[in-house]
């Protein structure tokens, strides 16, 4: 199938900025794009289809790049008593915190994962997301870790979006391993992954590097264990305090480092000779009453890419609308909207090894875009949450979320 998509402004995002084209049309042929630029100048006829677009504005399909959205539970009840005075160590003494999430994994089946993922999944798809990355890190041992790999993948083989999988086993210390850090990584590295892997669950790895999770040295074994896999790595890093995971990060090669408020300007520019991207989680930053911003000025002065994600998860970001991130970018971060915009589409699908196929409309990417009723891009980061009119195209099909 070639079909026209006509009458339509866009935004590329081709090298992280707008691009804009004016008095435009996409051209797709199958699931890429075949042509884009201004309709005046397009000279092939005999399309498929053609579709008016009646001057939308056009930009690429939205990124998650970095979601939790696979557990079992509810924490809002932890919410409420925090906002009561209880503090997070007196919730995870009586054995909330991650600790109940893990519990409350553990215990669900595969469907009853499935069914409330797929709920939280499509107030993402409903804002235009195309694709989205999920991590397990609830399970924490080898059965659960399936379980929730399982679910993420058959999440992409059954919903209208392109889904990656990053196994996170070491997200935090399973309760049988209490006391024993250094056997629960080799567990990871000696049996976990290398099961993972051979059973195609896994498209990344990734840790939590921080003084309440693992050290660098511990996530370094992860990382070395990744690569004789053949898999890439990605880190959750300096986010409470500076231990050099994003630094550590980049030696790997890694495609992101993720959260990023503590980082140092060796870090900055230890991911930009490396390519490693910095992942900016303003909706943990908002829902923890951070105050140590993410250092933007160095990551920019350096060409570090940014990207944005949601971090979707019960405990410290139940975010359910990327846009609404886009908008705390901007507010909290001091962020432009074009470089918000360029964070959920071109960085994150770099985040994510994706960034030769999506994240732009340029020819030969997937066709994977929104068609917006709104004035100027801008408006994407300006307005605070509700469901703007738009037209969600995956893969070149019209997708009816």
């Amino acid at each position: 199938m070639r079909t026209l998509w006509k009458n339509c402004h866009i935004a590329t995002m081709a090298q992280g900025r707008y691009s804009i084209i004016e008095n435009a049309a996409i051209v797709t042929s199958g699931e890429l794009i075949h042509w884009i630029g201004p309709h005046g100048q397009l000279a092939d006829s005999g399309f498929d289809g053609t579709v008016d677009l009646g001057g939308a504005w056009v930009t690429p399909g939205l990124i998650d790049c970095h979601t939790h959205a696979v557990f079992g539970g509810n924490r809002s009840g932890e919410f409420e008593q925090r906002l009561q005075g209880v503090s997070y160590a007196e919730i995870a003494a009586a054995g909330g915190g991650i600790a109940s999430t893990v519990r409350a994994t553990r215990a669900a089946s595969e469907d009853e994962l499935y069914a409330s993922a797929e709920r939280r999944l499509r107030h993402l798809l409903k804002e235009g997301v195309t694709t989205v990355e999920m991590k397990s890190g609830y399970g924490l041992d080898l059965e659960n870790e399936r379980k929730l790999l399982r679910v993420i993948r058959r999440l992409g083989n059954t919903q209208p979006v392109t889904v990656r999988s990053t196994c996170l086993a070491a997200h935090a210390l399973p309760p049988e391993y209490i006391g024993r850090a250094d056997d629960y990584i080799n567990h990871i590295c000696g049996h976990m992954l290398p099961a993972l892997a051979a059973e195609g669950l896994v498209d990344a790895v990734d840790a939590f590097c921080e003084y309440l999770a693992f050290s660098p040295e511990q996530v370094e074994q992860v990382f070395i264990t990744a690569g004789q896999l053949g898999l890439p790595v990605k880190l959750h890093a300096e986010q409470l305090s500076s231990l050099g995971g994003s630094g550590l990060a980049a030696r790997y090669q890694a495609l992101s480092a993720d959260h990023l408020e503590f980082m140092t300007e060796d870090d900055a520019i230890a991911m930009a000779a490396a390519g490693t991207v910095a992942v900016l989680l303003p909706g943990a930053f908002y829902f923890l009453r951070e105050t140590q911003l993410p250092p933007l000025d160095t990551l920019r002065q350096h060409g570090v890419s940014i990207a944005l994600a949601t971090d979707m998860n019960p405990g410290t970001s139940p975010g359910l609308s990327l846009r609404l991130m886009m908008n705390m970018g901007c507010t909290l971060f001091r962020m432009t909207p074009e470089e918000t915009l360029a964070g959920v589409t071109l960085n994150a699908a770099k985040a994510l090894g994706l960034g030769d196929s999506h994240g732009s409309l340029e020819v030969g990417k997937v066709a994977d875009f929104v068609a917006w009723d709104i004035e100027r891009p801008a408006d994407l980061s300006y307005w605070l949450g509700g469901d703007l009119d738009k037209r969600i195209v995956r893969h070149g099909v019209e997708s009816m979320i």
